[in-house]
């Protein structure tokens, strides 16, 4: 990783971090407070839907500032939803991207090689060590949404669930230097030089 990050500062690059995760109507459940011998109910869905879930964050690894991205749809994440999303990436991210990301087979498929073979003027690809998924600080992201937004969170409809998971990343984009943070709690930076980064922007 520290590679990766010295290699996109010589070049100018962005480094953008990407990483899958999975939602459904069947709440996620988290201890909660309630008056001594009033046990919380939960109301669970049978035929429960999903959404899939790819994250996203956007650093530049001399500044402070990151971007948030959140793509949902419904079943999983496949060759043509992993094309789709790079090319919506490249609309929102312009130069040069280093982009990390797992071992996932869309990640792996032959279109999606071919697409990242296409693109190789202005897209670098990485693949982070399936034994250490914690350096991807997308992992940070799920852990925030999953402690507050879904937690006991039980939604009537699968549109329900992704106005909550949006509103949440909305959220998540408001306070200040949230993506720097997921990024040192990944261990890719110190908190000495998120201190820095933070001071100089």
């Amino acid at each position: 990783m520290a590679a990766d990050k010295k290699g996109a500062l010589q070049t100018g690059a962005t480094i953008v971090f990407v990483d899958e995760s999975g939602f459904s109507q069947r709440p996620s459940v988290r201890r909660t407070w309630a008056p001594r011998g009033q046990t919380p109910l939960l109301r669970e869905h049978f035929n429960w839907k999903r959404l899939s879930a790819i994250g996203a964050i956007v650093w530049r690894p001399d500044e402070a500032r990151t971007r948030l991205f959140l793509s949902l749809c419904p079943g999983s994440v496949d060759s043509d939803k992993a094309v789709a999303f790079l090319q919506n990436l490249r609309r929102h991210v312009r130069g040069k991207v280093a982009l990390l990301w797992d071992g996932l087979p869309a990640h792996r498929s032959g279109k999606v090689k071919q697409h990242i073979a296409s693109q190789d003027h202005w897209l670098m690809v990485e693949r982070l060590p399936a034994y250490a998924p914690e350096l991807n600080p997308v992992e940070a992201l799920w852990s925030a949404i999953n402690a507050k937004a879904t937690a006991n969170y039980s939604p009537d409809t699968i549109d329900e669930l992704d106005a909550q998971l949006t509103s949440a990343v909305r959220l998540l984009r408001r306070k200040a230097h949230t993506g720097l943070n997921f990024v040192k709690h990944a261990g890719l930076i110190s908190q000495d030089e998120c201190l820095e980064l933070c001071k100089a922007h």
